[in-house]
């Protein structure tokens, strides 16, 4: 990282500003000059620069911090321990106080990753945000890295396509940097699990089959399951349901193999969908009661499964156990942060089941029409739009509105084409 760059950062981070800094070092606009790399400075003032920071030049210690961010980068998985996570990113962000360290940037990028694996959404941004600025003087490796990161927090909005752009930058930077194989196929990974999310079966199944190559010599096998279960996803959507199954169950075994419960509840939710997308609901209510149970199962992953544990009782028109799952579904969400990115949707999908079966059928159009389906739109989700835009114009022919039944129809079998032509 450029010196200029690095003491703007620092200075900012402190609150000073660039007159308290430069006062009897040099002078105001010469510092702006240093800052925006529009002049070098001396090691003299540097030095200075450095002192008035609080920051220590010592190359020794500079080394053995960059052998402390390597061995944190490599932990930035969802997979890992987030206590061991969060201890060495306390440890070197204590140390990157003082030390002017060259990983110093590259450490300021992977703190959107880390704020993204802690479901920080609201952090990762800020950190996006105030690196915005010297964006521009990072050089390739630290480009490659500030694209892969953006592209993950995309994702994780759920702004696909955007995510998708930033992945494409991310791969153009290799052809100027060296990255291990198994940094390539995460990157992979990342395009793999884009395409599943934009409905690009084939293309999600490419990049899995890519990763896992490479996750496989090297004996990560939670890597591995992860690529299973992208598999597994995309096999079910093009209706290969036998190989879709046994890439969930590869997944579980060696979730199971390696003690990960992330892996296996992640699992088990997938082989939910598939069960329940073939009508076997017994088995589909079996994954999602195996999901919902487990306390040790993360809080917006048992919302998921007890939402599609509320779906799947509609379904067969159990109404008295979709209750239920409906009470307990809404102690969970209460639980869950309002700035989750799911929390609207559990919230839309409870309240349109709830007020379906008690039969508040005013409350039920006006959720759906007004908040529910345009929410739908706009996130663009096919599934869930097909699924509710059925359901109303179920509704609206059982009560004789026939017109507003061929609106709600067409809407769903447009969606379902839109998807099929992907």
């Amino acid at each position: 990282m450029e010196i200029g760059s690095f003491i703007k950062l620092q200075r900012v981070k402190q609150g000073m500003t660039q007159e308290e800094l430069a006062e009897g070092i040099v002078s105001m606009s010469y510092l702006s000059k240093i800052e925006n790399l529009r002049a070098e400075a001396s090691p003299e003032v540097v030095s200075m620069l450095c002192t008035r920071l609080g920051i220590e030049l010592d190359s020794e210690k500079n080394i053995t911090v960059k052998e402390k961010c390597e061995q944190w980068f490599n932990l930035l998985f969802e997979v890992n321990d987030k206590k061991e996570i969060v201890e060495k990113y306390n440890e070197l962000n204590e140390l990157m106080t003082m030390i002017r360290s060259d990983s110093y940037m590259l450490f300021e990028i992977h703190k959107i990753r880390y704020y993204l694996v802690l479901d920080e959404i609201d952090n990762a941004l800020k950190q996006i945000n105030s690196l915005n600025e010297v964006s521009s003087t990072f050089d390739s490796l630290c480009q490659y890295y500030w694209y892969k990161f953006r592209g993950n927090y995309n994702s994780v909005i759920g702004e696909y396509n955007q995510a998708m752009r930033m992945y494409k930058i991310a791969e153009e930077k290799l052809k100027h940097i060296v990255i291990s194989q198994e940094e390539l196929a995460d990157l992979q990974y990342a395009f793999a699990v884009t395409h599943s999310k934009l409905l690009n079966a084939l293309e999600a199944i490419e990049f899995s089959n890519k990763a896992i190559d490479v996750f496989q010599k090297a004996y990560n096998f939670i890597r591995c399951a992860q690529c299973h279960i992208i598999l597994g996803i995309s096999y079910r959507r093009i209706k290969m349901y036998d190989k879709a199954i046994k890439h969930y169950n590869l997944a579980r075994h060696l979730g199971e193999l390696n003690q990960s419960k992330p892996i296996i509840q992640l699992t088990n939710q997938n082989l939910g969908y598939l069960y329940s997308t073939i009508g076997d609901s017994k088995e589909a209510i079996k994954c999602f009661n195996d999901v919902v149970n487990n306390e040790e199962t993360q809080l917006n992953e048992r919302v998921i499964g007890m939402t599609n544990l509320i779906k799947e009782y509609y379904k067969i028109q159990n109404f008295d156990l979709a209750k239920q799952s409906i009470d307990k579904a809404k102690v969970l969400l209460a639980e869950l942060p309002k700035n989750n990115v799911n929390y609207q949707l559990f919230d839309y999908l409870i309240h349109t089941y709830m007020y379906a079966i008690e039969g508040n059928y005013e409350k039920f159009v006006w959720l759906v029409t007004e908040e529910f389906i345009p929410y739908l739109q706009k996130k663009k989700d096919s599934v869930n739009l097909i699924l509710f835009s059925n359901m109303l114009g179920k509704h609206f022919e059982s009560v004789g509105r026939y017109k507003d039944s061929v609106k709600y129809y067409k809407l769903a079998n447009l969606t379902y084409e839109g998807v099929v032509n992907l």
